[in-house]
């Protein structure tokens, strides 16, 4: 599963993720920095998404615990092609592609 790291977090979460095998990019390292989210998420048919929120507080290491931890808890439903918006205190998902008014 592909996953897409927002300009938001570390790219350590990135590199963290990566050593533990999960096939993963930051935004900025395909140009896609300081881009609007709707924009990134039109575009949004596979990979999915797991986007962390409210996880300032975080340091990197912890993120990359908590993404890990949720892909795990709806990695069938990612498969299927989902946004997962992802905090310590729970997981909401939506289904690809979003509609966009």
């Amino acid at each position: 599963m592909k996953l897409l790291i927002d300009e938001n977090r570390s790219v350590r979460v990135t590199a963290i993720l990566r050593d533990a095998g999960r096939e993963v990019v930051h935004v900025a390292a395909v140009g896609l920095d300081s881009t609007n989210d709707e924009v990134i998420l039109r575009g949004a048919h596979r990979p999915s998404v797991p986007r962390l929120r409210s996880s300032d507080r975080l340091t990197p290491v912890p993120q990359a615990e908590l993404v890990t931890t949720a892909i795990g808890r709806v990695e069938s439903e990612l498969a299927q092609g989902a946004i997962a918006s992802v905090t310590p205190e729970r997981i909401r998902l939506r289904t690809l592609p979003i509609a966009t008014g």
